[in-house]
């Protein structure tokens, strides 16, 4: 290498934060260049078809000018629940995969899919969404979206090699309360926003173990695989719920991105109370290393200068929160616990105002006209509306709102907190996954 050389790469790793994280096989395509003929009717598969995947199934199936021809899923007792969801809702049943946990591969060879929902454990979220990517199908993927820093560019370097789009289902991004608030933002109520809070803060001690506290190999449901994330990684493991509607508010990836963030974490006890409480203290659970703190902070600096605090914590009894907080120079909103409360400067600024009141003022056009239609379609109506996003994204043949470069940069909170962690809380730098074009790329729009 020339010196020359040898100073324009330490220039770029600086640039970067961490060598650690520069890009691998970097690509100059971008996925913007989706240009085919919208279509009236699209064929949609799925892969995993449990709980989450059974809810987009039913969605799709009740969606006129969507046809349904395959799905995967390896877990016996899922399919016939799924070939139910479809006859119920006027649909013949579709062709199977289930052999092997690479079955999915022989479903992508078909050539009458357009797109694909995956809904499956978290380990396999990268690697199949650049599978489908790779066959020429629109990829639709569950958060988070990817584990590692290098699945999160797996997934940006496959939509710009392919030119196949990736999006990351983030329902609360849907939220009416949250989209009234995106309307707020971007219409001034809280003047410049300067700092916001987020995060997922609910009990999972139920979904971690089943009732006779199994998990892992011969469990049931979720228990099978995500409390090992618990028992393995000390990190922010699913920070999509609460920082996605947040990027959409400060325009991340589009005029403005996160720079860097610290993390910390608190002491890993509450799995083992819980599992002493339940099984006894010689249960041998309880005697397992927790890797997992129970509460985990992480702050985010973007480049625009705001501040976000995202937080984890779902290993102690405590109710569902969104922990969600905009602050800006005219006023501020926040949502605690089962509360919501709003307070603007032209209204006063020092009381706490309905926040219903200004909710029904800047109710979101979609909410507007597809509400009463959302109701009772799986989390207060905002899955209805990621569901029906992906689709139309197949169908128009268009980037959907939420892309493969939101995927990334959402996702990679999760290895960057575990670095941060690791570190005693250091700085940990985000790659900058658009490769500049955040600075002309546009905000996002929820049509």
């Amino acid at each position: 290498m020339t010196k020359s050389n040898r100073r324009s790469f330490l220039k770029t790793a600086t640039a970067a934060g961490a060598a650690a994280f520069i890009a691998p096989q970097i690509s100059s395509a971008t996925p913007s260049s989706v240009t085919k003929q919208p279509k009236d009717e699209v064929s949609i598969a799925f892969i995993g078809c449990g709980g989450r995947g059974r809810g987009h199934l039913k969605r799709a199936a009740m969606t006129e000018g969507v046809k349904i021809v395959a799905f995967c899923d390896i877990d016996p007792e899922a399919i016939p629940k799924a070939q139910k969801v479809l006859t119920d809702n006027g649909h013949s049943e579709a062709e199977v995969y289930s052999d092997g946990e690479y079955a999915y591969l022989e479903m992508l060879k078909r050539d009458d899919i357009d797109g694909v929902i995956i809904a499956t454990p978290w380990l396999w979220h990268t690697r199949m969404a650049v599978a489908v990517m790779k066959s020429g199908k629109y990829a639709a993927v569950e958060v988070s979206a990817a584990n590692t820093m290098e699945e999160c560019w797996d997934l940006v370097n496959t939509s710009e090699e392919t030119g196949m789009p990736c999006m990351i289902l983030e329902n609360v991004n849907y939220r009416r309360d949250v989209l009234a608030v995106l309307n707020m933002v971007k219409q001034g109520v809280f003047g410049e926003v300067v700092h916001a809070r987020c995060g997922y803060r609910h009990s999972l001690l139920n979904v971690k173990f089943n009732k006779d506290l199994k998990f892992g190999e011969g469990a049931k449901g979720e228990a099978r695989w995500r409390t090992q994330h618990s028992l393995k990684q000390n990190a922010d493991v699913y920070p999509t719920h609460g920082l996605g509607p947040i990027a959409a508010m400060l325009d991340i990836n589009r005029g403005n991105r996160f720079l860097y963030l610290t993390s910390t974490a608190s002491k890993a006890v509450g799995l083992k109370d819980y599992i002493q409480e339940q099984g006894g203290e010689d249960h041998p659970a309880a005697k397992l290393p927790w890797k997992q703190g129970d509460v985990i902070t992480s702050v985010i600096k973007t480049t625009n200068g705001e501040t976000i605090i995202v937080t984890h914590d779902t290993n102690l009894p405590r109710p569902y929160s969104l922990d969600f907080h905009v602050e800006g120079t005219d006023g501020v909103t926040n949502f605690h616990g089962g509360g919501k409360n709003i307070a603007v400067e032209e209204e006063g600024g020092h009381k706490w105002d309905d926040f219903q009141k200004w909710q029904d003022k800047y109710d979101h056009p979609l909410w507007k006209k597809y509400g009463e239609k959302a109701m009772g379609s799986g989390h207060g109506g905002m899955d209805f509306f990621v569901t029906r996003e992906f689709i139309n994204a197949v169908k128009e043949q268009r980037q959907p709102v939420m892309d493969v470069y939101d995927a990334a940069a959402w996702s990679a909170v999760t290895p960057l907190s575990e670095a941060s962690i690791a570190q005693g809380s250091a700085p940990q730098y985000f790659p900058d996954f658009t490769r500049g074009n955040w600075i002309k790329r546009k905000p996002i729009t929820f049509e």
